[in-house]
């Protein structure tokens, strides 16, 4: 089992950067495919970025250009690089990990504000 700690978020203006890292505690993430989710207030928890063992990356349409996700193994930390913040991105993001799927473990989320 592993237990994820997101930092990282804020208040930002529209345009600026943020980036979100997941440290990782009692398994090593090398084990897991990792994840980020975001939920915005009213709306559904949707995954916005994963990156699979290998370093496979995939994004949902609407952050792809502006965000990366990347991992670190030996420091056990995933990270989201948010380039380009919109306000529409203004959500709690939490880290998730999964053996098949970023749907098994979950931190306790961080908050984005994107201001306009």
């Amino acid at each position: 089992q592993v237990q994820l700690v997101e930092s990282g978020g804020g208040s930002v203006q529209a345009g600026g950067s943020l980036r979100l890292s997941c440290s990782a505690s009692g398994s090593k993430i090398s084990m897991y495919v990792m994840g980020w989710y975001r939920q915005a207030p009213g709306k559904q928890r949707e995954l916005v970025a994963s990156i699979t063992r290998g370093g496979s990356t995939n994004y949902v349409d609407s952050v792809k250009g502006r965000f990366t996700i990347s991992r670190d193994n030996t420091k056990n930390t995933v990270f989201l690089q948010m380039n380009t913040l919109k306000p529409e991105d203004t959500a709690v993001y939490y880290c998730s990990a999964g053996a098949l799927r970023p749907a098994n473990f979950w931190g306790q989320g961080t908050q984005v504000t994107v201001s306009s």
